[in-house]
Order: C-alpha cells, then sequence, then structure tokens
C-alpha cells in the first residue's frame, strides 16, 4: 500500500474513491429496488435488509481511512489553536498518535497485556473465531447457481461479512500513522478537518463590522 502509494497516488486515490462510490450505490440501489418489488409486486429479497446493513457497515470502515487521508473527519480545533506554535504541533501529533493506538488496539488488545491489563481480543481474533466456526449469516444466501455449480454453502459465511473489519481497521491504523508523521514533517497541519478556527475568526469579524 505505501509502495503503490507513493508511485501512484493519484490511482491509489482514485481506486479508495471507486470502492466507495460502489458501496454507496450498490446501497442505493438495492434499496431501491425493494422498494418497488414491495410495494409494487408484493415482493422482496429476503437477504436484501441484511445486505444493505453490511455493505453500510463496509463504507463506514472503509470511508474512516479515507477519511483521514483527505482530511474529511470534523474536529474541534478551537481550544489547541489558542497554543503557541510548537505546543499546537505536540497536541496534533498527539491526535495522530491517539487515532493510531486507537486502530491498534482494535485490530488486536492482546499486547495490552504487557502493560498489565487484563484487556484481549480485537478484530483479527473476532474474524478468525467466525472463520473458524464456518456459521452463515441469518438471511443472506448464495444464489442456487453458485451453490449447484460450485458447492457453495446455502448462506453466505459471516467471516465474508466481517472481512472488512480487520481491513478497514489496518487502513485506518496506516492513514493515521502516515498522518502523523506529515504532521512531525510539516506538511500537514491537523488529522482532523481543521475548519473551525478559521470559521470561528470569519464570524467575528463579521461580528465586529455590525
Amino acid at each position: 500500500m505505501f509502495l503503490s502509494e507513493r508511485r501512484y497516488p493519484g490511482v491509489v486515490l482514485r481506486i479508495e474513491e471507486n470502492i466507495l462510490a460502489t458501496l454507496l450505490a450498490t446501497i442505493t440501489l438495492v434499496s431501491f429496488f425493494q422498494v418497488i418489488a414491495r410495494y409494487g409486486f408484493n415482493a422482496s429479497w429476503l437477504g436484501g435488509l441484511e445486505f444493505v446493513r453490511i455493505i453500510f457497515s463496509w463504507m463506514i470502515l472503509f470511508g474512516m481511512s479515507y477519511g483521514i487521508k483527505t482530511g474529511l473527519h470534523l474536529g474541534v480545533d478551537a481550544v489547541i489553536r489558542l497554543l503557541p506554535k510548537p505546543a499546537f504541533k505536540v497536541a496534533a501529533v498527539m491526535g495522530g498518535l491517539a487515532t493510531l493506538l486507537y486502530a491498534v488496539i482494535l485490530i488486536s488488545a492482546d499486547w495490552l497485556a504487557i502493560f498489565g491489563s487484563e484487556s484481549d481480543g480485537g478484530a483479527v481474533s473476532y474474524w478468525l473465531r467466525f472463520f473458524n466456526a464456518g456459521i452463515g449469516l441469518q438471511d443472506l444466501r448464495y444464489p442456487l447457481w453458485l451453490q449447484e455449480s460450485f458447492g457453495f454453502p446455502e448462506r453466505v459465511p459471516r467471516w465474508v461479512a466481517y472481512m472488512m473489519l480487520p481491513v478497514g481497521l489496518a487502513l485506518l491504523a496506516f492513514r493515521a500513522l502516515e498522518a502523523t508523521i506529515q504532521i512531525v514533517m510539516g506538511r500537514r497541519e491537523l488529522i482532523i478537518a481543521s475548519h473551525e478556527g478559521e470559521d470561528l475568526l470569519a464570524e467575528n469579524r463579521a461580528n465586529s463590522k455590525d
């Protein structure tokens, strides 16, 4: 991921945007046709709601890292902007490291035992649990032709639906680390969108003119 982005940054960005656009379009189309089928033909796809819920979760988990990369996440920066520039940079770096730590703990909390914590588990162990168990989703099933032609099980395994959990958190950790390095090197100001300070200044200027 790191090497690909260094060599083809525009391509990686377009791939991420296309993935998010595809997920959003899928949610919209499935929901639309479900409404048409239900109210127009008194029929519906049994696994439609579960499918939309999974795709929506995928979009959120994948979008977390994209939001950091493009600076879309909202945050409160009014207080730290009152700090001197060196202290502001320290606070910005701490924000990036806190996001990185959050992502790493959610991926796996087993390493916290080093500090005497009893926390364990995480996205990886959660996903592996369902992968080893082979439990299927409640309503979402493979098409009959896939079952008959390729020997697919009747129900879609839960590990397929939950695969985005470790992947999305790993991407979040990568983007948080990348953003923190950019802040240290002076190529980025904050890990968040950081528009609050400018908005407040513009509002105060307008009030003072009135």
